[in-house]
């Protein structure tokens, strides 16, 4: 029935955008034509939360298996970084913004993982690598809410 998901961001400057996708995050692309990229993801999962008046109906954010060394690599990378990380009983996250102007998470989870096949790790240092994306963590997986209200 669902073979695959499509997330769309938008953008104030989309070729900068792309730019980034492909450059700094390294993620496979092909030309959709005119001028339309559509970018590969490592497999994903989706939440369903309940919704909070005047807030996004959508968001997204990208895990990584060490967010130290994910935002370390990020900046390394001239990627502008929040100063403020946050600690929720979900996982441990930062904002990154985007050349458009958009704000973009990355966590490290600490719930388990829908989703528990080998990955494509876009931040390691060999792109392409197949890593394990199993859960280390017993922890249950809490509502985004508390985060969305400091990251809007």
């Amino acid at each position: 029935m669902i073979n695959g998901a499509h997330a769309v961001v938008y953008s104030h400057d989309p070729e900068a955008d792309r730019a980034f996708f492909k450059g700094v995050l390294g993620l496979h692309h092909v030309d959709a034509g005119g001028g339309w990229l559509i970018f590969a993801l490592p497999p994903a999962e989706v939440a369903v939360h309940p919704a909070e008046p005047g807030k996004p109906g959508h968001e997204l954010f990208l895990m990584c298996r060490d967010i130290d060394a994910a935002v370390k690599k990020l900046a390394g990378k001239g990627v502008t970084v929040e100063p403020r990380f946050y600690d929720e009983p979900w996982g441990r996250l930062a904002f990154i913004k985007l050349p458009g102007g958009a704000k973009l998470g990355v966590y490290q989870p600490r719930h388990p993982r829908a989703l528990n096949a080998s990955a494509t790790d876009t931040l390691s240092s060999k792109p392409g690598k197949r890593n394990s994306t199993s859960s280390r963590s017993n922890t249950k997986s809490r509502s985004t809410s508390s985060v969305n209200r400091r990251s809007g």
